[in-house]
């Protein structure tokens, strides 16, 4: 069994800072893209940012060059760093990981999710 988790949510003024964390555990044979996603009230559930396998990142265009995705394989663990918060960012924040638990099976699994809230 395969469990995503994140932490790092919180409320934050305009303009400033957080760092979300989403650590994979269980029965991991393998990680290939890791991500994040996001979903604000009233609205569908959108895609922010990826870490690939082969280490290349890609950005949501309404999160480049403020938000930045990083990955500790080692400890099976991807951040995003989150600066210059708009309240627009406000929304609860996903963990996504494609894993593999076995030579033949591979998946995606998501997070709980972790909010945040972005006062102006």
């Amino acid at each position: 069994q395969v469990q995503l988790v994140e932490s790092g949510g919180d409320l934050v003024q305009a303009g400033g800072s957080l760092r979300l964390s989403c650590t994979a555990s269980g029965s991991i044979r393998s990680i290939n893209a890791m991500g994040w996603y996001r979903q604000a009230p009233g609205k569908q559930r959108e895609w922010v940012a990826t870490f690939t396998s082969d280490s290349s990142t890609n950005y949501a265009d309404s999160v480049k060059g403020r938000f930045t995705i990083s990955r500790e394989n080692a400890k099976n663990t991807m951040y995003l760093q989150m600066n210059s918060l708009k309240p627009e960012d406000t929304a609860v924040y996903y963990c996504n990981a494609r894993i593999k638990t076995s030579i033949w099976a591979a998946r995606d699994y998501w997070g709980q999710g972790t909010q945040v809230t972005v006062s102006s």
